[in-house]
């Protein structure tokens, strides 16, 4: 028989899943004042004692607040969980990379509408100005048809370089079209840039734990890796590069300096200018992955790189792939003094990016709508990313740590209890279910516990539920 008590006790806690639903499908977001207790009582038909013992549990959580005289409020952040202790270091010596067996098969889930997308760093449809898009590329197709199904010229469509080129200046950085490369999407801009300033056998400085493909993609051109530390407070920290430079031989350095995939760590604006002129003193060109720095939380775009760089040595590489089209393959690299080597390795490659898809990126940033696709997908990103916090702190194993980025689209987890990131990406595959192992995002064995987890799908039930999944599994495989 059911008490009085246990009656309570179910009331107040399905009235907490209906403030949490609402919150999880976007009927309340960050800031948004809850219904009054009364109002709430009444919609619910349950006692305002009740529904104040929700708000209670609520706020005790973390997930909203109480604010003097106004009401309650969704949290603006979910509460704060400790962050990933730093386990990397300069590497002892440059070493071969030998990660792409376990990096082709986390690359196999790529595109499979059957798994749960906990892993790949790319926005959703739903996310995207889909019925836009499509318009622009009908348009296209219908006015220029004969143009759409030629080579455009190997530098890349004129307006689609003169749109981007806007782009940078509006935020600080003067750069003409004839100063770029359209490429087929960022990682084509970084294949080019590495093969315009290395040659096999020479090493490559990056910061640790980085973006794994680039790792595949050294890997491939038979380069060696001297890693040193990305910090999740402070990115790359220029001591750290000056040990690095005065013991081996680098003939490049990649970073990621805004918002590092996987661990969102940012590189301050006086380190990237220090970094900077360290190596432009020793002619080291830098390419620098700027994929992610339009993702800002915040009110103000970091600084990139190639903003401090006055000798060309800097080749920022990015793309339209976090934020409008990630099918259209449309990225672009600024080689700096290096333009003319680029454009005999991108020629010798594919001659050119498809003209189709140039031309509607092109028209898409001509109508000006760019702008307000950017600030809709970072709050949403941001809310999501919210969410996912929310739940890791519910669903997985008591010392769990995780990350809490100003922008970007991923989160990075350290698990408890050495948990193997390998073996519990290999049970979440059988559970249909897609995550990041730590151990791709480096050449030394530094990450063994950590997974990454992307939030660049909107929240649903499978995204739960998968998440949900994940962390009982990393809770039976603590050792």
């Amino acid at each position: 028989m059911t008490t009085g008590f246990e009656q309570d006790a179910y009331r107040y806690q399905t009235v907490e899943q209906q403030v949490l639903s609402m919150i999880d499908s976007g009927v309340l977001n960050m800031g948004d004042r809850l219904p009054s207790l009364r109002g709430l009582s009444r919609e619910l038909g349950v006692s305002i004692s009740t529904v104040n013992q929700a708000y209670v549990e609520l706020e005790g959580k973390g997930v909203i607040e109480s604010r003097p005289r106004s009401g309650f409020f969704v949290r603006r952040s979910a509460p704060r969980m400790p962050i990933p202790e730093s386990v990397s270091e300069t590497t002892k010596e440059a070493r071969p990379v030998t990660r792409s067996g376990l990096i082709r098969t986390v690359l196999e889930a790529v595109g499979d509408k059957k798994q749960v997308p906990l892993n790949v760093f790319e926005p959703t449809a739903d996310l995207l100005p889909v019925k836009d898009m499509s318009r622009i590329m009908t348009q296209v197709m219908r006015e220029h048809p004969e143009d759409a199904l030629e080579y455009d010229i190997i530098p890349g469509n004129v307006e689609l370089r003169r749109q981007i080129a806007m782009l940078h200046m509006e935020a600080g950085c003067v750069v003409s079209p004839d100063d770029m490369l359209i490429t087929v999407g960022c990682f084509e801009a970084l294949y080019i840039a590495l093969r315009t300033t290395t040659r096999p056998g020479d090493t490559v400085l990056i910061q640790a734990p980085t973006y794994y493909c680039f790792l595949h993609l050294l890997e491939n051109l038979g380069l060696r890796v001297v890693e040193i530390p990305s910090h999740i407070d402070r990115g790359v920290d220029p001591a750290d590069l000056a040990a690095a430079l005065r013991k081996f031989d680098i003939k490049a350095c990649i970073f990621s300096p805004n918002y590092n995939n996987p661990d969102s760590s940012c590189t301050p604006d006086s380190a990237k200018r220090k970094i900077v002129n360290m190596l432009g003193g020793l002619n080291i060109p830098i390419i620098e992955d700027d994929v992610s720095t339009t993702l800002h939380f915040g009110p103000k775009r970091p600084t990139t790189m190639k903003q401090y760089d006055t000798r060309g040595l800097v080749l920022l590489c990015s793309s339209f792939s976090k934020t409008l089209c990630p099918g259209y393959r449309v990225g672009w690299l600024l080689p700096g003094r290096f333009k003319e080597r680029a454009m005999e390795v991108k020629y010798t490659t594919n001659v050119s990016t498809p003209t189709p898809t140039q031309r509607a990126v092109a028209e898409y940033l001509r109508q000006g709508r760019y702008p307000r696709q950017l600030k809709k997908l970072r709050r949403t990103i941001e809310t999501q990313m919210d969410i996912m916090l929310r739940h890791i702190g519910e669903y997985f194993p008591k010392g769990t740590r995780v990350t809490h980025p100003e922008g970007g689209g991923v989160l990075w987890l350290e698990l408890p209890n050495n948990v193997d990131s390998v073996d519990l990406f290999l049970e979440a595959r059988k559970n249909g279910i897609n995550i990041a192992p730590g151990a791709i995002f480096s050449t030394q064995d530094k990450f063994g516990s950590h997974i990454r987890l992307s939030c660049t799908s909107l929240w649903s039930e499978p995204i739960r539920a998968g998440l949900e999944t994940v962390g009982a599994l990393a809770t039976g495989l603590q050792k």
